[in-house]
């Protein structure tokens, strides 16, 4: 069968390319168009035909300022996107998450008469609930992958398969090596974001934690090693480091670096939950622009059940590790959550203990090859 998938960001890219290796398991003739990047292109030689039409790291955008700055780009590439399906004729489209382009796309395919499959569902129960009535429309089959969100959806009357979490089958397949010129524990791990604009505003205050970490008599002969984003360049963290001694760049083993890491400082997202799913102590932080911040509160304000922003604390409802969001992501902030989850051995217990719940609610491994058996099985179904 013919496949097109669309992933607009590194965390789709990541599931988009489990969810390859499981069509690919079970379709001898599977035949592949996809928007992603280099993950999905590795999984996708699996594949009897396969092509990467548009790398996702090639301008992806984050929060209401950078949309408005690049929505003529944004519109021209629906335009090239919708004409590709049109031209590849897909038996299935399948969206991975990237709601904001990625709804426009399955209203195009509902009308061109595609089945069109939802992977890594739209946070409507965060925000933008409006959106559930175009789910109902124009999506054949959501596939969420948080338990927390069925009850949600199913209310919604949206048609869903759950099969489990695909974040489980990344993390423990992976092949775990310890980062030259360290031991386990000696460093502070940075992940500052995958999108240009994350970076630049979670950089500064994280070289100011550094600097305020090595006046400390505890913490003073930790080391940081920034896990660069996909896509990114020295030369975008250069700026920050200004030649800091004990601050390193590492590319392409995000994993590995958390592994290791005494603690993390991570932007909230995916990443967030791989590190409670690896077991590295972490505060979360996050900032944006003051119009994004002022939008995202008036949005979320009518949804005042929701009161985490990490995926690993949503699963559990409860507050597992911190969220220093906007004016209270200040370097002293971080610095005292950080002291505590380097050198409190009661804190990083009970924090990994809520990690080992966080894991179970998830379910077990395997979830990409099940979701892939599953939209195999409707297509068959609605044929």
């Amino acid at each position: 069968m013919r496949y097109y998938l669309i992933a607009g960001e590194a965390s789709g890219d990541l599931h988009g390319s489990n969810l390859i290796k499981g069509l690919a398991a079970l379709d001898s003739d599977c035949r592949l168009r996809f928007w992603g990047g280099e993950k999905m292109e590795q999984s996708a030689q699996e594949a009897r035909e396969h092509t990467l039409v548009h790398d996702y790291r090639d301008g992806a955008v984050m929060g209401l300022t950078e949309v408005l700055s690049k929505a003529g780009k944004l519109l021209g590439r629906l335009s090239e996107c919708k004409k590709d399906i049109l031209s590849f004729r897909p038996d299935a489209v399948i969206l991975i998450d990237y709601p904001g382009f990625n709804m426009k796309i399955a209203r195009f395919c509902h009308e061109k008469g595609i089945k069109v499959f939802y992977y890594i569902a739209p946070k409507t129960w965060a925000s933008r609930e409006g959106r559930n009535r175009k789910l109902k429309k124009y999506v054949d089959m959501l596939f969420p992958v948080f338990p927390f969100e069925l009850d949600y959806f199913r209310s919604r009357g949206i048609p869903f398969i759950y099969k489990g979490n695909p974040l489980l089958d990344a993390v423990d397949n992976h092949s775990y090596k310890e980062l030259e010129g360290h031991s386990e524990g000696d460093y502070v791990a940075i992940l500052a974001g995958s999108r240009a604009a994350e970076i630049s505003r979670m950089m500064p205050v994280c070289m100011q934690v550094v600097d305020l970490m090595g006046t400390s008599r505890a913490s003073s002969g930790l080391r940081y090693v920034i896990a660069a984003a996909p896509g990114a360049s020295p030369e975008q963290y250069a700026p920050y480091i200004q030649g800091r001694s004990n601050v390193e760049i590492v590319f392409g083993r995000t994993y590995d670096v958390l592994k290791g890491a005494r603690a993390a400082v991570i932007n909230s997202g995916t990443a967030s939950l791989e590190a409670a799913l690896i077991g590295t102590p972490q505060v979360v932080g996050w900032n944006t622009s003051a119009l994004t911040f002022f939008a995202a509160k008036y949005i979320l304000r009518v949804t005042d059940h929701i009161k985490y922003i990490s995926l690993g604390n949503l699963c559990l409802d409860k507050l597992v590790f911190k969220e220093l969001i906007q004016d209270d992501f200040n370097a002293g902030s971080v610095v005292s959550e950080l002291e505590r989850l380097c050198w409190d051995e009661e804190y990083r217990q009970e924090m990994k203990q809520s990690y080992a719940q966080i894991r179970s609610s998830l379910g077990g491994r395997g979830a990409s090859e099940r979701v892939a058996a599953a939209m195999i099985g409707c297509m068959e179904k609605l044929k």
